[in-house]
């Protein structure tokens, strides 16, 4: 599975878990929601490692947290 796949895969998962949606979220990182909507229908084809930071701000986990998954086991590149 490609890096990028994973980790909308990731915010996926968390935003069912914690109960929010993308629009609640995006509003919780202080990110556009614009930025993580196009991030999750593909229109961008990766976000950078601050924005990934501020959805975990917005989860409200440690960034290590959101790696921490068996999703990105065995990722490749994009």
């Amino acid at each position: 599975m490609e890096l990028s796949q994973a980790v909308k895969i990731r915010i996926l998962k968390l935003a069912e878990k914690k109960k929010i949606s993308l629009h609640q979220l995006s509003l919780n990182a202080g990110i556009p929601y614009s930025t993580l909507n196009s991030f999750m229908n593909g229109k961008c084809k990766s976000p950078n490692l601050a924005t990934i930071l501020h959805i975990c701000e917005g989860f409200g986990i440690e960034l290590n947290e959101f790696f921490l998954d068996t999703i990105f086991k065995d990722v490749e590149e994009d």
